[in-house]
């Protein structure tokens, strides 16, 4: 258990600290022209997280719902 825990907290400092070195370096998706980032991208692209992760959300509130149609379903 304490394996996972640390897994899980590890990913979520990874990200947090991504975040964090491009949003303070300018680098993140703030509507600022890439030159004023010394023309680097950011490490990240938050576009594609954001992307991922809705399409998560969206997976997961559907799985839900199959899950209570096929309870209620059961029950009668």
């Amino acid at each position: 258990m304490p394996i996972l825990l640390g897994v899980i907290l590890g990913v979520f400092l990874t990200v947090a600290g991504a975040f964090v070195y491009d949003t303070t370096t300018g680098r993140a998706p703030n509507g600022l022209p890439p030159s004023a980032a010394g023309g680097r991208p950011p490490m990240v692209n938050w576009n594609v997280v954001s992307d991922n992760w809705n399409g998560l959300q969206a997976g997961l509130r559907e799985m839900g719902a199959e899950i209570e149609r096929g309870w209620k379903k059961l029950k009668g």
